[in-house]
């Protein structure tokens, strides 16, 4: 009797295996925890560039400024539930502010002695701890001390991204509610109410890709009001290593235009883009240079 020997074609294999691999992976949750070891300095470069181009009553005025700098956290105390006691600096800022008509001002930590006017708060806070925070594994500040009185301080918002408590699935969202204080045209604080989204996009080698997503909640009408929230609005990308439980790198855009926000004849467009990225720890460079 002969037997029938049925051929699977290789590329349907492929096919079904690679179908297979992408439904687990949109169906397999992911716990997201910050891991911080005791005595260890975390180190990012950051790169912030704004643009503001603001019209009143047929004047127009231009302001671009640029900073790249390098923050740190140094690690102190590691609890056994993962929350991490750290003291944030800046250890150099590169920073340029040109405005219409007048000449460029740059300021160089690392290269210029003496700050030029405008700049004296900084220089004065660089490679200096502004802050010793305490911070949970979900992002949470748990304590935070001002170490340096600096403009502004005493308003800092969180520190990086938020966790989810539970595991959560490539597609899945979770939100936090903000509260954003405005200042009115009589001179009294208001309180705006947003939600800051998070949507696990991605995960691939690792490496989680979260996107970002800032929504007023609060009715506005007033364009003076809506001119103050462009500068706490966001929308971008986080990307996540899992396993080593840090912030790889993120990207924040803002591109907004706003009329009216001093009187009928009156309009300013807001673009802005800020950028971290991980640096390596100088342990690791040494090891490689090494082998």
């Amino acid at each position: 009797m002969t037997r029938l020997i049925r051929f699977v074609p290789v590329a349907l294999f492929v096919l079904t295996l690679t179908a297979t691999s992408a439904v687990r992976a949109e169906t397999e949750k992911y716990v997201l925890r910050y891991r911080f070891q005791p005595g260890e300095t975390l180190r990012w470069e950051v790169v912030h560039e704004v643009q503001i181009r603001t019209a009143v009553s047929g004047t127009t005025q231009n302001a671009e400024t640029s900073s790249r700098s390098v923050k740190a956290w140094q690690v102190g105390d590691v609890e056994a539930d993962g929350s991490a006691t750290f003291e944030h600096l800046v250890e150099w800022v590169d920073m340029r502010q040109k405005l219409y008509g007048r000449q460029p001002i740059r300021y160089d930590s690392r290269s210029d002695e003496k700050p030029p006017a405008g700049f004296q708060q900084v220089a004065a806070s660089v490679g200096k701890p502004l802050s010793a925070v305490t911070m949970d594994a979900l992002g949470k500040i748990v304590r935070r001390e001002q170490k340096l009185d600096r403009p502004g301080a005493q308003n800092e918002g969180p520190m990086t991204i938020p966790l989810p408590e539970d595991p959560v699935a490539v597609g899945e969202t979770w939100s936090f509610p903000e509260d954003i204080s405005v200042r009115m045209n009589t001179g009294a604080i208001k309180t705006i109410k947003a939600r800051q989204s998070f949507t696990l996009e991605s995960v691939k080698t690792g490496v989680a890709t979260v996107g970002v997503a800032t929504r007023v909640l609060t009715p506005i009408d007033d364009p003076a009001v809506e001119s103050q929230l462009i500068q706490r609005e966001s929308a971008g990308s986080v990307r996540f290593d899992i396993e080593a439980g840090r912030v790889l790198s993120q990207q924040m855009d803002v591109d907004k235009h706003v009329v009216g926000f001093r009187g009928q004849a009156s309009s300013i467009h807001y673009v802005t883009r800020f950028t971290e990225r991980l640096l390596p720890s100088v342990t690791s460079v040494a090891s490689r240079a090494k082998d």
